[in-house]
């Protein structure tokens, strides 16, 4: 899933790596809502709150906003720096260690109670942005911007121009990749909220410890991928 890039890169390891990832940003969402009633997977929001505590002169909420939408990009901009800079020496691994980060942010989160850690709610707001700022970056690296997991507004943008394009495409392989294309955004749409309608229900039994659930699934992610690439090596040797 993560390993394939450029024109190794199939429709396939695409829709793998975004229905997996979705479904942990969905839950990471809901989580976040429910437990500290703070959107934790996209800024959009953030940026409308923090223009009203300007209009309000409330500047330690702005400040606060503006500090949300800063972890997001702080996670954005260390997921990239790290697979730029680990892609010079090591190039098939240079995703592992952004979903090590990752894991370890809602791991942590999600073991704090257990551990009696206790964490601010804007702590762990900022904390569980900057992971999916990392998530986000580094799909959106790995799969050439094709693939987003933790927000759907330019989701559904991109699928609304496409599914409008359907009435007009009469070339038959321009009208199958249009398809796909209408098919991968479905898929993440579709997991983004399955992980949250799920982690909802989760969230009444073990609370924030529904984070582990994500961590869980980014372990497989990470399992899956090197079990794949074993294979592929495998192949080619035997041939």
């Amino acid at each position: 899933m993560f390993r394939h890039r450029g024109k190794n890169r199939t429709y396939f390891h695409n829709i793998k790596l975004a229905s997996l990832l979705s479904f942990v940003a969905g839950t990471v969402n809901i989580v976040g809502v429910l437990s500290i009633k703070i959107l934790t997977t996209n800024i959009t929001g953030h940026f409308a709150f923090f223009s009203e505590e300007v209009v309000l002169k409330d500047y330690y909420d702005a400040a606060l906003y503006l500090l949300f939408i800063g972890c997001f990009l702080g996670g954005a901009f260390s997921s990239s720096l790290l697979v730029e800079f680990i892609s010079r020496f090591r190039k098939f691994q240079s995703h592992f260690i952004p979903l090590l980060i990752e894991i370890f942010i809602l791991g942590f989160i999600g073991l704090s109670a257990d551990f009696k850690i206790i964490i601010s709610p804007n702590m762990i707001a900022c904390l569980l942005l900057f992971a999916m700022g990392l998530q986000n970056s580094l799909v959106t690296r790995v799969s050439q911007s094709v693939v987003r997991t933790t927000h759907l507004t330019g989701i559904f943008t991109d699928l609304g121009i496409e599914m409008s394009k359907l009435f007009f495409y009469g070339n038959a392989i321009s009208y199958s990749q249009l398809k796909k294309s209408i098919m991968l955004k479905i898929v993440i749409v579709l997991c983004f909220f399955s992980g949250g309608v799920i982690g909802g229900f989760t969230y009444e039994v073990f609370h924030i410890k529904t984070l582990l659930f994500s961590v869980g699934i980014l372990f497989f992610v990470i399992w899956y991928d090197r079990l794949l690439y074993k294979y592929y090596v495998l192949k080619r040797k035997l041939r």
